[in-house]
């Protein structure tokens, strides 16, 4: 198979563009600058890896936000780093052809293709709410899976099961990892996800030819692993104890934090405040809006997406919103004391240990 220099050759791109292509998906994998000549050597010597993309039970928002990638472009990772092979979405081919094509390539490329999923299978009435090529989905994706190299989790709805897991549940919407076992998946979870995310871990896996670090819940690290809280712009505000009350108020156009307006942010692992979204333009807390938690387990059965978290207890950073405005300047003011007073002790110590001054040896 042609690598995917080869490629970009093909279509007219300088060594000087590609280089500068693989500068920035290090940049936008968050890697050294360092890791950008393996990368060049990695997609000037590797061939293109085949990837099936199923879809399930879903709204097709993923593949949707995958294609407006910026930062790797999503046209050079779809058309140039993989060979997607099979996508019911994108590709031409239709009915009894496109299932050929999908059969071809798992025997072609048996234990050597991605999978990636996109939506949930139904378990209810055999499977009857979601039917590709007259068959359950539950079979193609259990038949596809069988013989992947990984398989991709794309969205809160493989993830999790999302909206269509949401109780009562009729159809038994049920994800991915709860109907597939024995392949390493790889949960990349959002409502969608963010565009660049999803185009980062396809690159980082077909460039070092493994699986990105996960943490516990199976999503990828290096975009998964600090709350969206912890880099929000908004952030000084909720340690100054500066809320909006209601959408629209003084403190809205201030930009004050949302935390009392039910934003999830706190409890919520993406990242959002900080790759955003549209070419790094925005995300929803920018734009005014407190996050939903799109991208956690369950985030459809929490209550309303307006209801204000009670308390905050993760690392202990932070109390109820409640108690921070009144006792945030309490806090600073014991600090500086605190301080104070251990540069008094301190200071005493060294002029108690230091020796008389000598006036003949200053002479």
């Amino acid at each position: 198979m042609e690598t995917f220099y080869d490629v970009m050759k093909r279509q007219g791109i300088s060594r000087r563009s590609f280089l500068k292509f693989c500068s920035l998906t290090t940049a936008a994998l968050g890697l050294n600058p360092s890791f950008a000549p393996r990368i060049a050597h990695a997609m000037e010597t590797k061939p293109r890896i085949p990837v099936l993309w199923l879809h399930g039970l879903e709204c097709t928002c993923c593949s949707e936000s995958f294609i407006r990638s910026a930062h790797p472009l999503a046209k050079d990772v779809v058309l140039s780093m993989i060979s997607l092979d099979y996508d019911d979405t994108l590709m031409a081919s239709a009915g009894h052809q496109a299932e050929a094509i999908l059969e071809e390539i798992m025997t072609k490329y048996k234990g050597n293709y991605i999978l990636a999923v996109e939506g949930n299978p139904p378990l209810n009435q055999d499977g009857m709410s979601c039917i590709i090529g007259g068959k359950p989905f539950l079979e193609q994706l259990k038949r596809v899976a069988a013989d992947a190299k990984a398989v991709v989790s794309w969205g809160s709805c493989a993830s999790w099961g999302c909206v269509q897991a949401a109780k009562p549940n009729p159809t038994q919407a049920t994800p991915v990892h709860k109907v597939i076992s024995g392949k390493p998946i790889i949960k990349v979870p959002g409502c969608p996800p963010i565009a660049e995310v999803m185009t980062g871990v396809i690159t980082y896996m077909l460039t070092f030819d493994k699986i990105p670090e996960l943490d516990r819940q199976g999503r990828p690290k290096m975009f998964y692993s600090q709350r969206i809280h912890d880099k929000c712009y908004r952030r000084p505000h909720f340690d100054a104890g500066q809320f909006v009350e209601s959408w629209d108020d003084a403190s809205a156009r201030k930009g004050f934090c949302l935390y009392k307006m039910g934003c999830k942010g706190p409890t919520t692992y993406n990242a959002c405040s900080t790759v955003m979204w549209n070419e790094g333009t925005s995300f929803p807390i920018k734009a005014g809006h407190g996050c939903i938690g799109c991208s956690e387990d369950g985030f459809w059965d929490k209550g309303s997406f307006y209801d204000r978290l009670t308390t905050i207890n993760q690392f202990g950073i932070e109390g109820n919103a409640d108690k921070i405005g009144g006792t945030v300047a309490v806090v600073a003011g014991a600090a500086v004391a605190a301080h104070a007073a251990a540069s008094m002790i301190k200071r005493a110590a060294q002029t108690k240990e230091q020796p008389p001054h000598d006036e003949h040896a200053s002479k």
